[in-house]
């Protein structure tokens, strides 16, 4: 598990599925598939530079406890960096 699974899943699923198999076997406990679509849209925010989105969470999961998390926390605690798209304007 780490970094390296990670980097090989990115480089060689497409998104969605690769977040899922990501999600289960990279992480211990393995994280519910319920969060996919959120690492999703945490994606999408960050590779649009809006860090700060808050983004809805699943019933029954909270963050801080509030039922929504900025983009940069949901990348950060579920390894999703390589799934980032580095802009060299930023």
């Amino acid at each position: 598990m780490g970094a390296m699974r990670a980097m090989d899943i990115a480089d060689n699923f497409d998104l969605e599925e690769g977040i899922k198999i990501h999600l289960k076997t990279n992480h211990y406990p393995p994280v519910p598939e319920s969060m996919v679509p959120v690492c999703l849209e945490a994606i999408d925010a960050a590779n649009e530079g809006d860090w700060d989105r808050d983004i809805d969470l699943p019933e029954g999961v909270m963050f801080r406890g509030l039922t929504t998390a900025p983009a940069d926390a949901i990348v950060e605690q579920h390894h999703l960096e390589f799934w980032i798209i580095e802009s060299e304007l930023d």
